[in-house]
């Protein structure tokens, strides 16, 4: 590889089928992984959030000192703000008492206002111009408010609108599915598809972690979270390994 091809490619990946597969999986074990930390370990939703987001602000300092595209890393700095976003929208929902339709609304704007400063700063939200530190930091921090949001709803339409884990999953399953229309079928902005499919990922893969592990009384398979989270672990490496990624190349 020439050095004008290396410049060319950013440090995130390419958008792919196999991306979303490890996204949604990764979404997934971040509800699984964040309710082992808070629940499970008895360590709480203040205690949990304070670990994941050392790991957070960790891992994104990595992932912005590395100099290419490094897909462990990526998913890594992934998982990282799944698992903080679920400790934080529990916290959130949970201990600060604003609940799920409160958190949901506070989370939405704090996303939008970070995608819209995002764009009036670099002129751009497209993952195809995050090849610079400053796109980078805005990029996980919209990320971040992603998850967040997507634990917060994921929450919100399986307990709080009665439709349950199953019935909350078909929703967000069937959104995505619109969505995917749109990307094959109009002329629907692919930055907005883009931002819109990530979003809706994050609350599939709320509901399907809460399937997993909540009791059989409360709609869950009340397997246990380390066994659901060391499955999840295992999918996502096999697939980082399975399927090479590359790194999507940069708008210029």
């Amino acid at each position: 590889m020439n050095i004008s091809t290396e410049k060319a490619l950013g440090k995130v990946p390419e958008v792919t089928l196999a991306f979303w597969i490890i996204k949604i999986a990764a979404t997934t074990l971040g509800e699984t992984g964040g309710d082992a930390v808070s629940m499970s370990m008895n360590l709480g939703y203040l205690i949990g959030t304070a670990i994941f987001s050392a790991v957070f602000l960790a891992a994104v300092f990595a992932q912005i000192k590395a100099k290419t595209f490094q897909p462990f890393l990526y998913w890594t700095t992934i998982i990282a703000t799944t698992t903080v976003g679920t400790t934080l929208a529990d916290f959130a929902d949970r201990s600060l008492g604003i609940g799920y339709a409160g958190g949901s609304t506070l989370l939405i704007a704090l996303l939008f206002g970070s995608l819209f400063i995002w764009h009036r700063t670099l002129g751009s939200v497209s993952v195809s111009t995050v090849s610079s530190p400053k796109a980078e930091m805005f990029y996980w921090v919209t990320i971040m408010f992603s998850q967040t949001l997507g634990t917060a709803l994921g929450d919100w339409t399986a307990d709080s609108a009665g439709l349950g884990y199953t019935g909350a999953a078909i929703v967000f399953s069937a959104l995505l599915a619109l969505v995917v229309a749109a990307y094959y079928w109009t002329n629907v902005s692919r930055t907005l598809l883009f931002w819109a499919a990530f979003i809706l990922t994050r609350p599939l893969g709320a509901v399907v972690g809460d399937f997993l592990d909540k009791p059989l009384s409360a709609g869950g398979l009340a397997l246990s979270r380390y066994s659901a989270s060391a499955a999840l672990f295992a999918f996502i490496l096999t697939s980082i390994l399975l399927f090479k990624q590359r790194a999507a190349r940069t708008a210029h």
